[in-house]
């Protein structure tokens, strides 16, 4: 008896110096929500996680217990994440459209636990982030199937904010209706103009007619209110049970491949570690070049030479200086490295106007 209350002695003070550590580690992660809510950061970040599991795991010396440990690891993280999820409960995250759009999808696939709140076009959305009254705006950058959101590329160059998130949302869209609909009862469709060009041949093939409505959430809400069950609407699942619909018919878009690229923007910059040079770090650069010849190949150059690749390389009219561009890059690895700062540094001393806007996974 005496060797196990010495045993459970040395538990009990093993345990009073873990929950010293607990009580650090916790201060420590309330640091890292606020962080996360001033850059408009999800909280969890799984290729992180898996990194310190993999990282720590390396430090057991009795491989017996590793699994536990494992174990131990995962379930301090989801109560480590709880927790900064609570701290952060109250973030104000918006986006442009109504409940049950795409953007409203996004939003809530970034932040489950923030308060969401609609505007009615994506200036308005970008701009109560940037008079403070939100934390971040959630807005469409790129669709596969419809090129880049020229609207949004403008705020990027003309605002303040910073893309610190990206998501790529695919877009699946359905036929919807009220109780007592089916597709034999269907003679017309309403939903947004990119929505009824993506479902073209299902619409011919049953010879719907078509209405366009400002955005594919708005025309389920038209149809629960119209109760009419001649009348579909084409939108999302999410949609579907937010407006009580029932899906007549699924994945009804010609291309499935059709995805939407959301980003998050919130005021303050995120930059990643320096240390290591992570596969799946990005960023994007907004520049103009001096009016010389030569000059954008130079400035592509530049990037090259310090092995960042590009993936995505757009110009977009100036609005204020006519036959004026600027140009929109996207490019792969940790700009927050040597070679990232002595680019960006040859970058300034090039380019009439340069403006990294954001670095995200």
């Amino acid at each position: 008896m005496d060797d196990l209350k010495n045993l459970r002695d040395e538990i009990s003070a093993i345990d009073k110096e873990m929950i010293e550590l607990f009580e650090k580690r916790m201060h420590v992660a309330s640091g890292i929500a606020a962080y996360k809510k001033e850059h408009g950061l999800t909280i969890r970040d799984e290729s992180r996680e898996e990194f310190l599991i993999r990282r720590n795991c390396s430090l057991i010396t009795d491989k017996t217990i590793e699994e536990y440990y494992v174990a131990f690891q995962k379930n301090l993280m989801d109560i480590s994440s709880s927790y900064q999820n609570r701290l952060n409960n109250g973030m104000n995250i918006c986006y442009s459209g109504v409940e049950g759009a795409f953007a409203y999808i996004a939003a809530k696939r970034m932040f489950p636990s923030g308060k969401l709140t609609a505007y009615a076009s994506f200036e308005e959305a970008y701009e109560a982030v940037e008079r403070g009254e939100q934390d971040c705006a959630i807005l469409p950058i790129e669709n596969s199937y419809a090129g880049e959101v020229g609207n949004v590329m403008d705020l990027m160059y003309n605002g303040n904010l910073y893309v610190n998130q990206v998501l790529d949302v695919d877009i699946m869209q359905n036929l919807l209706a009220i109780d007592g609909s089916s597709i034999a009862t269907i003679k017309k469709v309403v939903s947004h103009p990119q929505a009824l060009a993506q479902c073209d041949s299902y619409i011919k093939k049953h010879g719907f007619e078509t209405e366009v409505y400002s955005n594919t959430a708005m025309a389920a809400k038209y149809v629960k209110e119209l109760n009419d069950p001649t009348v579909a609407a084409i939108a999302s699942d999410e949609t579907a049970a937010i407006y009580g619909l029932n899906i007549l018919d699924a994945g009804i878009n010609s291309q499935r491949s059709n995805t939407t690229r959301f980003a998050s923007f919130s005021r303050a910059q995120n930059r990643p570690l320096s240390t290591g040079k992570s596969d799946n770090e990005h960023f994007i650069l907004v520049f103009t070049v001096k009016n010389e010849a030569g000059a954008l190949a130079q400035t592509l150059n530049i990037i090259g030479a310090h092995n960042f690749n590009m993936k995505n390389l757009r110009s977009r009219p100036m609005k204020n200086l006519m036959w004026n561009y600027f140009f929109y890059i996207e490019g792969e690895g940790n700009i927050n490295t040597p070679d990232g700062r002595d680019m960006l540094t040859e970058l300034n001393a090039i380019c009439a106007n340069l403006k990294l806007v954001g670095t995200y996974k």
